[in-house]
């Protein structure tokens, strides 16, 4: 393993983390983070029910947190950590940011923005799928099973 795989992985991780947060508010366990020249500078897991809102995803929550810290709106030199395939809505905020570079987990068939297509991202977006992917879909894939045993 290289180095850019292991640093990929350690903040896959810290990604993972927030998703166990999420999970253990019942939000669907999705987490994000930001990092920027080898340092988290956000981090944040879904909020859709704590907050009432649809569209407080962690993506969406990470990427604000982020250009507050920086003092910026442009995180081209930024890498946005996902554990799942960001949806079309995150994907088109990651385009409004100019993120430099996105690396998720677990693909997301049903609703991943790569269903639309990747003209969803900036041009210059680097994308690298997969990272921990069976720990990432692993938390989303029981998470709706224990859902739906509920019901």
């Amino acid at each position: 393993m290289n180095e850019i795989e292991e640093s990929d992985e350690k903040f896959m991780r810290e990604a993972l983390k927030e998703a166990l947060i999420a999970l253990s508010r019942d939000e669907i366990p999705i987490g994000a983070v930001v990092v920027l020249d080898g340092r988290v500078v956000a981090r944040a897991h879904n909020l859709t029910e704590a907050l009432n809102d649809a569209t407080a995803h962690a993506e969406m929550q990470a990427l604000t947190a982020a250009a507050n810290t920086i003092g910026g709106k442009y995180l081209d030199r930024c890498t946005l950590f996902v554990t799942v395939e960001p949806c079309p809505m995150c994907a088109s905020a990651s385009y409004w940011t100019h993120v430099g570079r996105i690396v998720y987990g677990a693909k997301d068939e049903k609703r991943g923005y790569q269903k639309f297509g990747d003209k969803l991202l900036h041009p210059r977006t680097v994308v690298k799928a997969g990272v921990l992917q069976d720990e990432c879909a692993a938390l989303m894939v029981n998470f709706f099973k224990n859902k739906r045993q509920k019901i």
